[in-house]
């Protein structure tokens, strides 16, 4: 307890900083700093993990990072930034890592037993195709899909999480619908349409049965793949079944702001909007706009923040505020810019060469497991990435 305390008052200290840091600073300028850094920064992260492996995590108090296979849902995350770190700067260097990463990371389209391609090849070879049209980019892209479809039952009309167990019976995580993206877009360049439209079934069986009434969701929800029926509604990150886990909610923000851009239905972009409308208006949102871990996490305010799910929320409003009147669009760009400044900032970001070569401080993995708590993540830094490149590509 004394060591959360005092990360704590740490945080308070380092948002006063961060305000003097980068209130007055122009976006532009801001963004460009990023990336110069990361550009750096990810040179030492690239030195820190084996070539056939992914960076995972980085523990500060022990000094030791943590690496995984491909086969991990987070191996596309660390390609997809280097590719971004390209995109904005044109290092070789990144470029050349990126294709290596790429390199080992292509064995995954065949993967059927995991619902995260969508975080895996599309978060890196979607960025590469969507770089360089090569058509070998897409082949891999096309064949992911064919192995996510694999987990969708047409019974229950959606596509299965985890495999079955003695604790689930056909459990669906609220972060699968990150994974449709990757089933539209093989659709719209000219793949099966059946693709689309199990993204189109999965995102509708999400608005029916994932949500609460004031637009949060739950975590996991257990299905009889048979007959579609609800058999449990619980979490496995959150602080509680009936608590609103940080990341979830950007999960969910994020993923039908993409299914409105897929398709144009509107019940998406409204559906996106109220979940934007609880994260901002929740008591527990704090002032820098990077949520706890959970918002209703026990001993708020001394508990941990998560800088993903700020960096995902940021990016998905940054993309939302298209799609918004012109009230919506200043508020969700308000947040957006505010969380990119406060990520940007020392409270949250890494200094040069430590860190284990990440970018970001101060996420969160799952508490409940003890795992990865108050340290970098792969995702966070991909999401903050996107989020700068979606600012200066959209908004400058």
């Amino acid at each position: 307890m004394r060591r959360l305390l005092f990360i704590f008052s740490l945080l308070l200290l380092h948002q006063g900083v961060a305000d003097a840091q980068t209130k007055d600073l122009p976006m532009a300028k801001l963004i460009d700093e990023q990336f110069k850094f990361a550009g750096q920064q990810y040179k030492v992260l690239a030195g820190n993990v084996p070539t056939d492996q992914m960076p995972k995590t980085f523990y500060p108090q022990t000094g030791k990072s943590e690496n995984s296979n491909t086969g991990w849902w987070c191996s596309g995350f660390f390609p997809g930034s280097l590719l971004y770190i390209y995109e904005y700067t044109k290092d070789a260097d990144a470029l050349k890592e990126a294709k290596a990463r790429l390199a080992i990371l292509e064995k995954e389209k065949l993967n059927k037993g995991t619902h995260d391609l969508g975080f895996m090849m599309y978060c890196s070879f979607g960025n590469a195709y969507r770089l360089f049209k090569d058509p070998a980019y897409k082949a891999i892209i096309d064949e992911s899909a064919a192995s996510l479809s694999t987990r969708y039952h047409p019974g229950a009309k959606v596509i299965q999480s985890w495999n079955s167990s003695k604790a689930w019976a056909g459990p669906v995580i609220i972060d699968n619908m990150m994974n449709l993206e990757l089933l539209g877009w093989v659709t719209d360049q000219g793949g099966d349409k059946k693709y689309k439209e199990i993204a189109v079934n999965h995102a509708n069986s999400t608005i029916k049965n994932h949500f609460r009434s004031d637009f949060s969701s739950y975590h996991v929800l257990d299905y009889d793949m048979k007959t579609g029926d609800v058999l449990q509604k619980k979490t496995a990150q959150g602080a509680a079944d009936s608590s609103a886990w940080a990341r979830g909610q950007a999960w969910g923000l994020y993923g039908f702001t993409v299914m409105y851009r897929m398709t144009k239905d509107k019940q998406y972009l409204e559906q996106a909007k109220k979940i934007a409308a609880f994260m901002l208006n929740d008591k527990n949102m704090p002032a820098d706009l990077i949520p706890y871990w959970d918002y209703d996490a026990p001993g708020i305010p001394d508990t941990y923040r998560d800088a993903s799910a700020g960096a995902i929320m940021a990016s998905a409003l940054l993309e939302l505020a298209q799609y918004a009147d012109k009230k919506e669009r200043r508020r969700y760009l308000d947040v957006a810019e505010k969380v990119i400044r406060v990520l940007s900032s020392d409270a949250y970001r890494a200094k040069l060469g430590e860190n284990g070569g990440f970018l970001l401080l101060h996420s969160v993995g799952s508490l409940p497991h003890k795992s990865e708590v108050d340290v970098p993540l792969t995702y966070a830094d991909y999401y903050f990435l996107e989020a700068l490149l979606r600012y200066k590509n959209w908004y400058l």
